[in-house]
């Protein structure tokens, strides 16, 4: 086995926790090796490290697996780990619809597995974690026996571990069309041609937190995608809920949604730019007890922070004036790249320009089967804020 070595003065980092190795944070190694295969890394002065894989093509060199020098990394690794996560997402009641596995929170960077009830779904979003993709696949089949596994590597990021974009099935084909239940509501979900890997598992907690804002409420939803906190709106007790969504598919699968769960008369959704809606209304003087923003994620670039927090900015400044006096803004942001010490100085340059007081009511992360190590800060992303708009 190959072995890498730290440079001096670089690498508490990585000796305090953190998984990824960059290329400018080594120095010395020794052995041949292969891309992709399995690495030992120690200090400047020696010191065993961990394991992991390696990739000289990428800007994350190694990715470490493990931190204990007698372990094995073989396809049993894979299994123990996979079973392990199942076990907490059972403890912390994530039983039905849960991301199984997320990358480095579970000690398997680069691997995402959402569970669908009985369909699976991979990304491999590395050199070194695809090599061990029929390895995790049997893991899967032997813990879950699940009705089929899908891949959804149409990501551009595996573009820069010199690897292409599929997907496909990873067991016998079966209908990508599915429905799963959340909160007692039943939703459509694409796993072939959604969005990531069908639905965004990462809001289900955060959809219940809507809860005691929407009863006969006037709620309106930008960036609606297909409907689930819309929805979520109805089944509150909103009075009436129009969803907006640029995507055409996306809003005929909110339909669909709302008349899966007898909301169709409640929930309204309609095909056009809510950046442009948001500005356009703001003019006409609509108001509604309850704006919520959703928005994708406007950077995957440090370089386009700025640009992403003045998006960030404007929608809610524009949804502020939006929202009635007393009514409330539900506001998310999903990009690791801003900081939620950001994203809530954000909130308040809006409010301070829209002329209006907000208090907090609820400030939330992601769900908790997307656990957090505070170690590595790109494991919590997603910033999720209610705010009462006086």
């Amino acid at each position: 086995m190959a072995k890498f070595f730290l440079r001096k003065k670089i690498g508490d980092r990585v000796v305090n926790g953190h998984p990824w190795i960059f290329a400018t944070e080594l120095g010395d190694s020794e052995g041949d090796y292969e891309p992709g295969d399995i690495v030992d890394v120690h200090s400047s002065n020696g010191s065993f490290v961990g394991k992991g894989y390696v990739n000289p093509a990428s800007q994350i060199r190694i990715r470490l697996l493990t931190r204990d020098k007698n372990e094995t990394i073989d396809a049993q690794f894979f299994h123990r780990r996979i079973a392990e996560a199942w076990a907490y997402r059972q403890q912390i009641g994530y039983v039905e619809n849960c991301r199984l596995i997320f990358g480095e929170a579970d000690g398997l960077p680069a691997l995402i597995i959402d569970k669908f009830n009985d369909y699976l779904v991979i990304q491999t979003l590395a050199l070194g974690i695809e090599r061990w993709k029929e390895a995790i696949v049997k893991a899967l089949q032997d813990i879950f026996k699940p009705k089929g596994i899908y891949e959804r590597n149409d990501v551009p990021v595996r573009e820069l571990e010199g690897m292409q974009q599929i997907k496909g099935f990873l067991s016998a084909p079966f209908d990508t069309n599915i429905i799963l239940n959340e909160n007692g509501l039943k939703f459509h979900v694409d796993i072939e041609n959604g969005q990531k890997t069908g639905y965004f598992l990462d809001q289900q907690d955060n959809r219940r937190a809507i809860q005691h804002i929407c009863k006969d409420a006037e709620v309106l939803e930008a960036f609606c995608y297909t409907g689930t906190f819309s929805l979520h709106a109805a089944q509150y007790g909103a009075k009436s809920v129009l969803g907006l969504d640029i995507s055409d598919n996306a809003v005929d699968t909110a339909r669909r949604n709302a008349l899966l769960n007898g909301y169709e008369n409640t929930c309204k959704f309609e095909s056009m730019n809510a950046f442009d809606a948001l500005k356009n209304w703001v003019k006409e003087g609509r108001k509604y007890d309850v704006v919520m923003l959703d928005p994708p994620a406007f950077t995957k670039s440090r370089a386009n922070i700025d640009k992403a927090i003045t998006g960030y900015k404007e929608i809610n400044l524009r949804g502020m004036k939006l929202t009635k006096p007393g009514g409330f803004l539900v506001t998310a942001s999903c990009t690791n790249l801003v900081s939620p010490d950001q994203f809530l100085k954000t909130i308040e340059a809006a409010a301070k320009d829209a002329k209006r007081k907000i208090r907090q009511v609820t400030w939330q992360t992601q769900a908790s089967d997307h656990p957090i190590l505070w170690h590595v800060p790109t494991t919590q992303y997603l910033k999720f804020l209610i705010v009462q708009v006086l």
